[in-house]
């Protein structure tokens, strides 16, 4: 049976299983859920995700929300290759490790880059701060100097000699600032070399298509964002660049 996902890939745990998904030929039918327009608010996809957040996953009668969650359902379910998520005990904790740790770390941190600089003016309706957007690129530079020296090292992967699941939910935020002008893969030749090899073990052409989006983000300003999105998010923001 074919899974369905429920993704908008602007999202970076969406733009994860979409190129998970594709690269292992596992057989899906994509839904779109476009979070600007506010459709994950609705009473329809709040049947499949109470949570109403993407990504979501749908198998049947069954549902499953959160990313991490959904990447090893997909991973066992369809017997993906070993080292996306490595039957070897140790090998696999380090997969765990750096999913567990990168939450309020990578993400975090990439994550206020991008709504400082688009999410703030779409929303609020002013310019981003400069100031703020200064001290959130401080912010992921500290995170990523703990990445380089904890968890990439000297390898080729996080994991070793072979791209894991941590390799790619690890790359899919680091695109993030890109799509808004942040170039931190700039003069950090180590990780600049990771990405190139994260490229080409999924596949550049992949790599594009499940970026697409982001890496036009000046599209962006453009787009009417809806009253309720507007509404639930305009107070998060402002408490945030105070």
């Amino acid at each position: 049976m074919v899974v369905e996902l429920f993704l908008d890939l602007r999202s970076q745990p969406c733009r994860a299983l979409f190129i998970f998904a594709k690269k292992n030929n596992i057989p899906f039918e994509f839904k779109h859920v476009e979070l600007l327009k506010g459709q994950h608010l609705s009473e329809e996809f709040g049947k499949v995700n109470v949570l109403k957040k993407v990504p979501a996953l749908k198998d049947g009668a069954f549902t499953l929300a959160e990313s991490t969650a959904i990447l090893l359902y997909l991973s066992r379910k369809f017997n993906t290759p070993d080292h996306w998520y490595p039957s070897d005990l140790q090998k696999r904790a380090r997969v765990d490790e750096y999913l567990s740790w990168q939450h309020t770390t990578i993400r975090e941190k990439g994550c206020k880059i991008f709504i400082t600089k688009v999410l703030v003016p779409l929303v609020v309706g002013q310019p981003f701060s400069p100031e703020k957007l200064e001290e959130a690129v401080e912010e992921l530079n500290s995170a990523l100097k703990q990445f380089e020296e904890k968890f990439l090292q000297d390898k080729p992967f996080i994991v070793g000699n072979e791209i894991s699941l941590a390799d790619l939910v690890a790359i899919v935020e680091l695109m993030q600032p890109i799509g808004v002008g942040c170039d931190i893969f700039e003069d950090r030749p180590k990780l600049s070399e990771w990405r190139n090899r994260v490229e080409e073990a999924v596949g550049k052409e992949l790599f594009q298509e499940a970026h697409e989006l982001i890496l036009n983000i000046k599209e962006l300003s453009n787009i009417q964002i809806d009253p309720q999105l507007k509404e639930h998010l305009a107070p998060v923001l402002r408490k945030m660049m105070k």
